[in-house]
This record gives structure tokens, sequence and C-alpha cells, in this order.
């Protein structure tokens, strides 16, 4: 018999020194269940603080803090990008903070929620960074010896080539360790889109029913729109973050995008891509730009495009493609 313990009422400080300990003489609840749930797959044991999908409470969106709010409206710029997506259904925005303005291409997508896919794993690697839960000196984990699809993944992996392949049996496995209460409060701290990780393990998925390879972020209950990828972004690793400097700085070396070491932009960012039966739906690439001006942030979305190449890679082309032509015009 396997029995899983579950502590409630505190929470593990981070290694930027954030520590919220519980008052002294409460004594946590314990909560026992005969095994563990199928679909978590980890080579270590659970830690104690974890909540299993079955203890997920309904979900209900957190009040949303809006723009008016602030009394700060960003000004939109509309502009004909569609040469770069060659008849794709596509989107684009670079959102400058410093100008406080966005530049869009098709609004009404931009502003479409949908399953974030693989770019989540800027937040979970996020998380698990500022946790200690990833050191990315000592990230290697377990290949179970199970053949996934992904012939990359088929291997001990550690954090940099985890992120770099988008090996989804590494993050399942990080973010249940990571635990649902922590997810929900930094991604209600963020404004991330609905916020919403009900479907924990991924049942809403109808490409995969592996539960090593699905969750609530890859075509299940959590959606985002473009725009709101880089309010989160923004959010992430603008001047007002909350994050430790040490944690953006690993964070930074694995969103780096390769082959640009001469280029006056330097991009950061990070793929997603997205099937339903078999057919890409979403396909993404979302990050920031450092320029001599200063930090932009931006997203390229690709939806359903009917006999066309769609694919994560042709997202991060036309991206680079945009913001490099962009930001160096500026």
């Amino acid at each position: 018999m396997i029995l899983l313990l579950v502590i409630t009422g505190c929470s593990a400080g981070n290694k930027n020194g954030n520590n919220n300990p519980e008052p002294a003489g409460t004594a946590p609840s314990i909560q026992t269940t005969q095994e563990l749930p199928p679909t978590i797959r980890t080579t270590q044991e659970l830690p104690p603080t974890i909540r299993t999908p079955q203890e997920l409470p309904p979900y209900t969106e957190p009040p949303r803090e809006t723009v008016e709010d602030t009394g700060t409206v960003p000004a939109i710029t509309e502009y004909d990008w569609s040469g770069y997506f060659d008849g794709m259904n596509g989107a684009a925005v670079i959102y400058d903070p410093d100008e406080e303005q966005y530049m869009i291409y098709n609004q009404e997508l931009v502003e479409t929620r949908r399953s974030p896919c693989s770019t989540f794993k800027i937040i979970s690697s996020l998380i698990a960074l500022e946790d200690g839960i990833i050191e990315p000196e000592h990230s290697v984990r377990e290949w179970s010896g199970e053949i996934f699809w992904n012939e990359k993944w088929n291997k001990d992996i550690d954090f940099h080539e985890a992120f770099r392949t988008s090996c989804v049996w590494y993050y399942r496995q990080i973010i249940d360790e990571v635990g649902a209460d922590r997810i929900q409060a930094v991604l209600n701290g963020l404004l991330y889109g609905n916020c919403d990780i009900s479907d924990w393990e991924g049942r809403l998925n109808t490409n995969n029913d592996n539960r090593a390879l699905t969750g609530f972020w890859i075509e299940s209950s959590l959606k985002i729109s473009a725009k709101e990828q880089t309010q989160v972004m923004e959010r992430i690793f603008g001047r007002d973050t909350h994050y430790g400097e040490e944690t953006l700085e690993q964070l930074k070396q694995v969103m780096l995008v390769t082959q640009q070491d001469e280029a006056v932009v330097k991009i950061y960012g990070k793929t997603g891509m997205g099937k339903d039966k078999g057919i890409v739906v979403d396909s993404w690439f979302t990050g920031f730009a450092d320029t001599p001006d200063g930090r932009r942030y931006f997203c390229v979305y690709i939806g359903r495009s009917d006999g066309r190449a769609v694919s994560s890679a042709k997202a991060k082309e036309i991206a680079v493609n945009i913001v490099s032509d962009v930001c160096n015009t500026l």
C-alpha cells in the first residue's frame, strides 16, 4: 500500500527568501488515499504539498484587474503584416511598455483566447526555478523507458534540453510537484488568460489519452490570447517583476533564440503547438526582444489553416522576422 500525505495550511519558501511559515501552534491537516493517481508519473517521491486532481475545487475565474483601473490605456496601432503569414490564419502583437503602445496584426484573432500549449513551459519553469524544484545544474530526470513519439524525449533529460525540445513528460512531473495551489496562485497574480487549471490531467485533450503527455495547458481548460501573452511576459520580465534576478537569468538562458550572436536585437521566446484529432489548431511563439531602445514583448499565433504547413516552428520563424524587421527600423 502507498500512502500519500497531503499537508495543507503551509507553503514552501522560495530560493529568494520569500518564506511564509505556518503560524506556531497550527497543526497541519493530513489526508490519506489508497494509491497515487495513475496519471502522476514521477521518478521521485511527490512533495507533501501537492494536491491531486481529485481535490481540485470547482473553478471560479478570479476578479480581473483591468487597464482602465490603472487609468492608463495603451494605444493600439494596426499593421498589415499579412505578407509574413502568406495566407495562413495568423495574428501578431508587439507591446512597447515605454511608449504604452500595441502594434497589432489581426486584432480579432489577437484577442481570442486559445490553449497556450508549450508556451506554458515559460510559466512552469519560472515557478520551478523560483521554488528550487528545478536546479539547472542538477536537473536530470530519469526516463521511464516508455517510447514517446518524439525520439528526443526517449532518454534521461535535463532542464535545458527539456525546455528546448518541449519534453511533455518532464514538465508533467514538474507541474505535479509544484502542485495546483501554487500554480493557481501564480496564474492569478499574472492575470494569465482565464486562469483555469480545472482539467488538471488534461482529459479534455482529444489528441492524446496518455496522461504523461496531457495537462490543463495542452488543448484543455487553460486559455490565453496573444495580447495577454505579451502582458504576462511584461509582468514576468518587466521592471516591476516580483521574481528573483537569478530565476529570470536562468529562464532567459533557455529562452534565447540561438544563432543571433551578432544581432542588434536579441530575441527570447518559447514555441507551442496543439492538435485537435490530429490537425494542428494552435501554433505559438511568444517572448520578448532586447533592443537598443528597450525591451519589447511579442507574440505570434497561427490558428487552423487547412492545406497549409502550420507548425510552431513556422510561428517562430514569422515572429523572428517581424520582430527583427520592426525593432531594427524603430
